[in-house]
């Protein structure tokens, strides 16, 4: 069936609708990521956006549930140069466009992505509607500028956990709290022998401090950093009194928890092949990414926060850590695994921290 993609700006791209799904809105992003579609689709940072893939082909492998980065699909919709007719791998559970069909994610493809990459580069951040209709274009205009305003709320409380839950079992414990975080964050910790309890966004920190733990993360998680400042006053309150660690979003919590100030990006960092500069080593990193916002660096001055970690795309922030306090964050997601320079070795540097 055919199919468009309306731009708050009114340009219009053709595809062709892959499913039942004919009508969703959101905010319009790209990944540059060549694999790991499962885990853009399930990974609870995308939670309202329609996430353009700019690598051609996708679904390749199919997917399998181990790979999901949650429970559930969180994307809106999905813009595609090309699906795959015939996915293989050994641990194929279901192909690609099965298992969006049954999420309700709306499927666009044969559209030209390399053309609309290019216009969210050029233009910043762009609210989108996958229709199967532009009868009615002003309407669906309107429609596309109306997603991106009712992603400035709190996304937060759509995708954190309901409820405390426990994972592993061993003498070093870890309190999760839990903005929207990844499977492979949980299993990092377990991994390496320590104990994770995962508690809802809206914990507070007296909370928190009755579970006694060895050492206190925040997590990863969607939309606007600024319109959680419930996160930022449980992080005041606990920093100084465990070793802490922040990821994503959860970064952004501690810088702002010590007075900074964190800005929208133009189009964000998605994908799994950017380069991230360490500058006590000068080491270069290729990270996994997905965040639409950054610190203001100027605004760090006298919070006792220092830079650690640069992209090498944009300059911008990329790690943090306190001059005194055992508190660092981390921009990108050190779970990940996309080369040479993995960068799961800051979970053994918060681990030796504890």
């Amino acid at each position: 069936m055919k199919g468009y993609l309306v731009l708050e700006n009114g340009r219009i791209f053709t595809g062709r609708l892959l499913n039942d799904c004919k009508f969703t809105g959101g905010e319009l992003v790209f990944s540059t990521a060549m694999i790991s579609y499962q885990d853009i689709i399930t990974d609870p940072s995308y939670f309202g956006q329609i996430v353009v893939m700019t690598y051609p082909l996708v679904g390749n492998v199919g997917l399998n549930e181990k790979s999901f980065a949650s429970q559930r699909a969180m994307v809106k919709g999905l813009v595609l140069r090309e699906a795959t007719d015939f996915p293989s791998h050994y641990e194929m559970e279901m192909d690609l466009i099965t298992f969006l069909n049954k999420s309700e994610i709306a499927v666009l493809t044969e559209v030209d992505t390399r053309a609309l990459t290019r216009e969210i580069r050029s233009k910043g951040t762009l609210g989108g509607i996958i229709t199967d209709n532009i009868d009615d274009l002003k309407w669906l205009v309107k429609k596309a500028k109306s997603a991106v305003k009712e992603l400035k709320g709190d996304q937060v409380q759509f995708v954190t956990r309901r409820n405390i839950m426990k994972f592993g079992n061993a003498d070093k414990r870890v309190v999760l709290l839990d903005l929207g975080t990844k499977k492979g964050v949980i299993e990092s910790f377990t991994r390496r022998n320590m104990e994770v309890l995962a508690v809802p966004a809206r914990t507070d920190a007296k909370e928190i401090m009755k579970l006694q733990p060895h050492g206190i993360l925040i997590s990863d998680g969607p939309g606007d950093p600024n319109t959680i400042g419930y996160v930022v006053k449980t992080c005041k309150k606990l920093i100084g009194k465990k070793p802490m660690m922040g990821i994503g979003m959860g970064h952004q919590m501690i810088a702002m928890a010590m007075g900074a100030k964190v800005n929208k990006l133009d189009y964000g960092h998605r994908g799994t092949n950017h380069p991230v500069k360490d500058l006590k080593n000068n080491r270069v990193y290729i990270t996994t990414q997905n965040h639409g916002f950054h610190i203001d660096e100027a605004s760090l001055e006298n919070t006792g926060m220092e830079v650690t970690l640069l992209s090498l795309n944009d300059n911008s922030i990329e790690g943090i850590k306190h001059k005194d306090l055992p508190v660092f964050s981390l921009q990108f997601d050190p779970e990940g695994y996309p080369g040479y320079s993995e960068t799961g070795f800051f979970f053994d540097r918060f681990y030796n921290m504890i």
